[in-house]
């Protein structure tokens, strides 16, 4: 039997689990950890300024692709505690990433040690599993166990915590022998299939919600065959966004309070049957309760049992993971089609269409400064069916989700029910990691894109190149939106009279300098027709470069977005086309 450090071991495992890429800060008390990553020498390591940000990219990097598994590494104390909002928004939307922290030695941990503390403890409540190792011939199971707990039921983070002494002990371990666990996933029975098909058939306007959880499966092709086969329109969530082409003639729209589309709204009012798949029933998508449900039916199909019921009590509740329900969904949807069971439903659909055909937005705005609407037209018109996009939270994220078009799973990546701010910076970073090829773009507004800003350095060091689209209107633009209920504008504006960049015209940040003091490239756009102009430089500079080139659109200060308290109550505060 081979013998090695804990540490050692460790990362064995991590290599049979499918690790080839690590984020992380190192410090003296995971340095044992970083000694066997330098001796086993498989994994590529990227550095981060800050682990909050590391733990981030760790995020981009499983959202990127089916099966990947972020890693995030720091050292003991703050390292672990600036990795909880990564955690958090991992647990949030059911991605699997591993963080793995240092810890002072066995003998101090009761001892109040220079930056220990009982970080398992903290992330206990944001991970599936947080756990401090006290045995150092645990190690490598433990992480086993972690790899299979976050590929089984409901995806989502773990934290490894390991003391100093416990990496640095020799134990018994053979890598060659290792083999990962099969990972459990509950499936739908067929009897439950019958059912929920039969309640479908039953109702005239009938809708399918998908949702993350389809994207988790690798299931969006399986949806997408579903839908065809029985002729349901289907109302893609914010995470399940891609499982199904925007302009697919089935694809009816987002719903919800903020980030949705009017057609979409107005089509899940006219239902009277939704069944949902990987979905959470939001809040921001579904508003309240009430309006939601009334007068519908509803099925869910979900692979975590509490799940179901957790924000309203569907008339069925089904507990699999969406590609097995989805396989069995169509097989039995086939063997109906062919008896002629499958009631026609081209009359719904049609009514659908023409709701997503006629009731539009507004973007053609000539305004200077730019109308943020204008700048999602250009983009629309710009990028390609393939583009990845990458975005946080605020007016940009809510804008682009009503303007923007998503033709693939997984090319909207998103954190969607934490929202922290600074996310997109380093998840860009972690889904170009993870994707060397494909056209990246991220949007920010100027707060978003000042928190974790450093990080754009480890873009340049690495050779991490994307395009990012920075709206900036020199405001907390969301927050003071809010504010008009309260008939306020307090504390949300960023403007200041920049000393050392007159130019700005009082928009304070230099923006421009910091980024290319990172060592990336920067465009500032003012004018609406520059704006593509400067996505071809910037692309150009990209290719010469191979480091993020941010392009910068200065905005109008102040421009509301479409958002509501209710389904059936969105306040529209631009033009609005009802077309013919």
């Amino acid at each position: 039997m081979a013998k090695m450090t804990a540490a050692e071991a460790a990362v064995h495992v991590l290599q049979k689990e499918g690790i080839s890429v690590a984020f992380g800060v190192p410090g003296a008390a995971i340095n044992p950890l970083y000694a066997a990553l330098k001796k086993v020498g498989k994994i590529k390591h990227i550095l981060g300024r800050h682990v909050e940000g590391a733990s981030h990219m760790a995020e981009g990097y499983t959202r990127a692709a089916p099966g990947n598994i972020g890693v995030c590494i720091g050292t003991s104390g703050p390292a672990g505690t600036d990795m909880i909002t990564g955690l958090y928004s991992a647990q949030a939307d059911s991605i699997p990433i591993l963080c793995i922290t240092g810890q002072a030695p066995r003998a101090r941990l009761h001892k109040e040690d220079f930056q220990a503390v009982d970080i398992s403890s903290i992330a206990k409540p944001v991970t599936k599993m947080a756990t401090t190792v006290l045995e150092p011939a645990q190690v490598p199971r433990v992480f086993q166990q972690a790899f299979h707990l976050m590929r089984s039921g409901r995806p989502g983070p773990v934290l490894i915590d390991l003391p100093f002494d416990v990496m640095m002990a020799q134990i018994e371990f053979d890598p060659e022998t290792y083999t990962p666990l099969e990972a459990f996933k509950p499936r739908a029975s067929r009897a439950q299939v019958e059912k929920a098909l039969a309640m479908m058939n039953d109702a005239e306007h009938p809708l399918i919600t998908a949702g993350g959880g389809i994207i988790n499966a690798n299931a969006s092709a399986l949806l997408q065959e579903f839908a065809e086969i029985v002729n349901v329109p289907v109302i893609p969530t914010l995470m399940g966004w891609g499982t199904i082409p925007d302009d697919h003639p089935l694809m009816a729209g987002m719903a919800g309070l903020q980030t949705s589309h009017r057609y979409g709204n107005a089509t899940v009012l006219a239902s009277d049957f939704i069944i949902g798949i990987g979905n959470r029933w939001a809040n921001r998508h579904t508003g309240s309760v009430d309006v939601f449900t009334e007068g519908r039916t509803f099925v869910h199909v979900d692979i975590e049992p509490t799940q179901i019921g957790r924000v309203f009590g569907p008339d069925l509740g089904i507990v699999s993971d969406a590609g097995y329900a989805l396989e069995l969904f169509i097989a039995v949807a086939k063997e109906w089609k062919a008896a002629g069971k499958l009631r026609d439903r081209s009359g719904w659909v049609a009514q659908c269409q023409t709701r997503k055909r006629t009731m539009l937005r507004k973007t053609d705005y000539d305004n200077v400064p730019v109308k943020p609407l204008r700048v999602y037209e250009e983009m629309n018109k710009y990028f390609g069916r393939n583009t990845r996009y990458v975005s946080a939270i605020g007016l940009s994220q809510i804008a682009a989700a009503q303007f923007l078009h998503v033709y693939q799973p997984r090319n909207w990546i998103n954190c969607g029910q934490a929202g922290p701010l600074g996310w997109t910076i380093p998840a860009a970073l972690g889904v170009r990691a993870a994707d060397p090829t494909t056209d990246i773009v991220a949007i920010s507004g100027d707060y978003d894109f000042q928190f974790l800003i450093e990080e754009l350095a480890v873009g340049a060091q690495f050779k991490l190149p994307y395009i990012h689209v920075l709206v900036n209107n020199s405001y907390l633009g969301l927050i003071r939106q809010s504010q008009r209920g309260f008939d306020m504008d307090f504390c949300v504006q960023l403007s200041f009279e920049n000393v050392n960049a007159p130019e700005l015209n009082g928009y304070g940040v230099d923006h421009v300098a910091v980024v290319e003091g990172l060592g990336c490239k920067a465009i500032r756009v003012h004018q609406p027709d520059d704006i593509i102009p400067a996505f071809e430089q910037a692309r150009e500079l990209m290719a010469k470069h191979s480091v993020p080139v941010v392009v910068e659109i200065i905005l109008e200060r102040v421009t509301n977005i479409a958002m509501g308290t209710e389904i059936n109550a969105i306040n529209e505060f631009n033009d609005i086309i009802d077309a013919a």
